[in-house]
């Protein structure tokens, strides 16, 4: 082995370590402007794209334990990584694809667990991370907004028959 390939390898490992996902997409065919505007777009998703040798990346998963993407690892392939959540990544490669139909989707990881490229595109579909901690929270505080309501109705019950009472004896005075 070349003295450098032991520092690539190193350097790919510590991608994949500071990352909670990997999607491995083929990038044949792409153009060297779309890769740029790829590679912008992810920026802003707080992702990475790299284009790595398969042996390189097959070496990197081996060493960290990551499931077998063995089948994936054929053809010309970009790796993406990043620090926030894959949904986000994973929606710039969708809409990229769909307008300029490359990169292909191949397979990923999320946290150490293989996942396909349907699920890859499964997780593009999901609203945002805030939106779903929203509808989190909105679930969550449903039953105790109806339980205050509940707690609340006999005596609000009370005051309007109360009120009704008293502008009966007002009308009838």
């Amino acid at each position: 082995m070349r003295p450098e390939k032991p520092t690539i390898v190193e350097d790919i490992r510590n991608k994949f370590q500071g990352s909670p996902f990997l999607i491995i997409a083929d990038y044949q065919g792409m153009t060297v402007p779309h890769f740029a505007e790829l590679r912008n777009r992810l920026a802003g998703s707080g992702a990475e794209i790299h284009v790595v040798k398969n042996s390189f990346i097959k070496i990197a998963s081996k060493e960290l334990g990551m499931p077998d993407l063995a089948d994936a690892l054929n053809g010309q392939n970009a790796v993406v990584t990043g620090e926030s959540d894959i949904c986000s990544a994973a929606k710039v490669l969708k809409v990229f694809a769909k307008e300029f139909t490359k990169p292909v989707l191949k397979a990923g990881v999320l946290d150490n667990s293989p996942l396909s490229a349907d699920q890859i595109t499964a997780l593009a579909e999901l609203p945002p991370k805030e939106i779903l901690q929203a509808q989190l929270l909105g679930v969550l505080l449903a039953p105790a907004t109806k339980l205050v309501r509940t707690l609340n109705e006999p005596g609000a019950s009370l005051a309007r028959v109360l009120k009704a009472k008293a502008d009966n004896m007002e009308g009838a005075a």
